[in-house]
């Protein structure tokens, strides 16, 4: 049996989250995008995370150092990844930039969970972590990167320049990817923990941008920078061994943040298409879902297409939240939701800019600011042509070397 609708915890998830972006979010939308890098203190009350020493915060550790037991069979499952979907898009509802700034839900968190040993999750489990992996020279091509990380006795010593850091400033830890050995390729690269404040790790510049203008995205650069043996993510004996699985590991983290990208796609783009039929129903385009589509007007048949994409785009992004939660590969899946949401994400908020006009293009309503929100959404977290490039080797069954 397949359902597709949400139910249980997931469907009050949803009215709680949308609540957020209505009350919360959808009110400082224009005030955090003309005041690009002030910090949306009004999100302090979003923040959830555990204080250090309480009963919650003794609860997550449990948590974290637990081992989950895989579904059994024919066992279904809705867990955290799906519930991350859910809170995503509602919240990319109300407002990406906004979504992007609370404080405690980084994407360097998601790396912590998928590279970090338990001892490291509770560690650095209170911390609001951002995540460093593009360079000056490095973009999509995440083996190339040349940031280094050196053995030097009882700690790493990194150096190199970290650009479009997402919550680079005001996070409370960075995830930064280095090279042990530039010559070893992907085999040496692993993930590390900096906490803010630690000598030789400096935000050196914030970018203004298109879009997302809520969130801080920064230059952070690394001289000397010493940290613990132990904030190297994951088992270091799979670095210094030259082992592909290394990098396999890191890259592990892109299977959970992707679908969470598409969230936001498809979140910004429901937020465009709720909008313009708003404003189109008050100029006599009422849709009926119950006639077809060649008897429909032609602006009609556009708000169908546009909505087939959007759902198709969902699906995929629940499909591969749901493998997540019941301990199936979801590379390939992904990557599908990310290249879809994307591209649909961006075609459909600027599709009901045009629909709607002077007042689409103006700043009366948000609609315009969506449209800028959107285009990103298609490029961070792995470009269109990377994602497709991506489901083609799953496809194909090639290898990164294969088929470039």
């Amino acid at each position: 049996m397949i359902n597709l609708e949400l139910g249980g915890q997931l469907l009050g998830l949803d009215q709680l989250m949308r609540s957020v972006a209505i009350n919360v979010m959808r009110p400082l939308s224009r005030k955090y995008d003309r005041q690009e890098h002030d910090v949306p203190v009004e999100l302090k009350v979003l923040d959830r995370r555990p204080k250090p020493g309480s009963l919650e915060a003794a609860a997550a550790q449990k948590q974290a150092g637990a081992k989950r037991d895989k579904p059994k069979k024919g066992e279904v499952r809705n867990g955290q990844a799906m519930a991350a979907i859910v809170s995503i898009e509602n919240m990319s509802w109300g407002d990406v930039g906004l979504m992007l700034s609370i404080p405690g839900a980084g994407l360097g968190n998601a790396a912590i969970n998928a590279a970090g040993t338990p001892e490291q999750k509770q560690r650095f489990g209170y911390l609001y972590a951002s995540m460093a992996i593009t360079e000056p020279a490095s973009g999509s091509d995440s083996a190339s990167i040349s940031t280094t990380a050196r053995d030097d006795g009882d700690a790493w010593v990194l150096n190199g320049e970290k650009i479009f850091v997402t919550a680079g400033d005001r996070c409370e830890a960075v995830v930064v990817w280095a090279t042990l050995d530039k010559s070893k390729g992907k085999a040496a690269i692993k993930s590390f923990v900096i906490e803010k404040g630690t000598p030789g790790m400096q935000v050196v510049k914030l970018e203004h941008k298109l879009g997302i203008r809520a969130s801080d995205t920064a230059t952070i650069l690394l001289d000397e920078c010493r940290i613990p043996k132990g904030n190297l993510l994951g088992n270091p004996e799979l670095a210094a061994g030259g082992n592909r699985a290394a990098f396999g590991q890191v890259m592990q983290t892109f299977d959970n943040t992707r679908p969470g990208v598409a969230a936001m796609a498809i979140g910004c783009a429901r937020a465009a298409l709720d909008l313009t039929i708003e404003l189109l129903a008050k100029e006599g385009v009422q849709l009926g879902y119950d006639k077809p589509i060649w008897d429909a007007s032609a602006i009609e048949a556009e708000l169908y297409r546009m909505e087939a994409d959007w759902e198709a785009a969902r699906l995929l992004t629940l499909r591969a939240a749901w493998m997540a939660d019941n301990g199936e590969p979801n590379s390939m899946e992904a990557s599908m939701a990310k290249a879809k949401a994307g591209r649909v994400g961006n075609a459909i908020t600027l599709r009901c800019v045009e629909l709607c006009g002077s007042i689409g293009y103006s700043e009366d309503l948000l609609l315009e600011k969506f449209a800028r929100d959107s285009k990103i959404l298609d490029i961070f977290e792995g470009t269109q042509q990377i994602q497709q490039l991506i489901v083609a080797r799953r496809l194909l069954g090639k290898s990164s070397a294969e088929l470039k």
